[in-house]
């Protein structure tokens, strides 16, 4: 059974997930860093890239839309670890379009994605969590969780779930020690933002009152806040990181 503190991040390899395995690595955990299954090439070849070692950053392979697949998955965790101090639910996706044109199939993907994801990686790992008296759970949401955008009916949709689900799920936990808290990030320089044209960049950072992107390390340093016991007594929350873009 590992020592360390444990802590089990999806979406692990993005901009702000890693970002997010490399804070809580630096806070002292052994990060368990998930994948899709069949992506262990990409996954070792994102340990070297980033300089993880092996006592620092593992990976996982976890569907993450598989009820089954994650009960048994986690269950592998539970049985080698023994624990999961902190559960970091990150993984998502976008498949933008108006929704006078979207498919169902654009629909389900992203909620299955983004949203049924909860379930699937929470419950297994949740009753672990109340019965040792101790434990975080922080759920990655989005401004456009809040206040809607043009185009993402599925992922707004998605991301506004995220929210009643951290506040009901806080309701259900808060005596067992277990704090369950979202952060919704707005625009983020990750790789992906900013390989976008020039003029889209500047056009995103005008409706930024702060006149910038937030970095994913900024993202990663409120998710080690709300982990740390210093936030023992915050849960139910949303912390809205978007210089001053929506105030909720």
């Amino acid at each position: 059974m590992n020592e360390k503190r444990i802590a089990l991040v999806t979406g692990a390899m993005g901009g702000i997930g890693t970002a997010i395995c490399h804070k809580l690595k630096d806070d002292g955990y052994l990060v368990l860093a998930t994948h899709r299954p069949g992506k262990e090439t990409a996954a070792q070849e994102w340990l070297q890239a980033e300089s993880f070692t092996a006592e620092e950053v593992a990976p996982l392979a976890l569907d993450v839309c598989g009820t089954q697949a994650c009960a048994q998955a986690l269950k592998e965790v539970m049985e080698k670890y023994g624990r999961v101090d902190v559960l970091v639910n990150n993984a998502g996706l976008t498949r933008d379009t108006t929704f006078k044109r979207m498919t169902f199939e654009q629909w389900d993907e992203v909620i299955n994605t983004n949203l049924n994801s909860l379930f699937n990686v929470t419950q297994p790992i949740f009753k672990t969590m109340c019965e040792q008296g101790s434990g975080r759970i922080i759920n990655i949401t989005s401004i456009n969780g809040l206040k809607g955008q043009f185009g993402q009916a599925n992922y707004a949709a998605a991301k506004a779930g995220m929210i009643g689900f951290t506040k009901s799920l806080a309701l259900e936990s808060a005596r067992s020690g277990v704090t369950v808290n979202a952060v919704a990030p707005g625009y983020t320089a990750t790789p992906m933002v900013s390989a976008l044209k020039d003029e889209v960049l500047e056009s995103i950072k005008g409706q930024i009152p702060q006149r910038r992107l937030a970095t994913p390390e900024e993202i990663a340093k409120s998710i080690s806040y709300l982990a740390s016991d210093d936030a023992g007594f915050i849960t139910g929350e949303t912390l809205n990181i978007n210089g001053g873009q929506y105030m909720h």
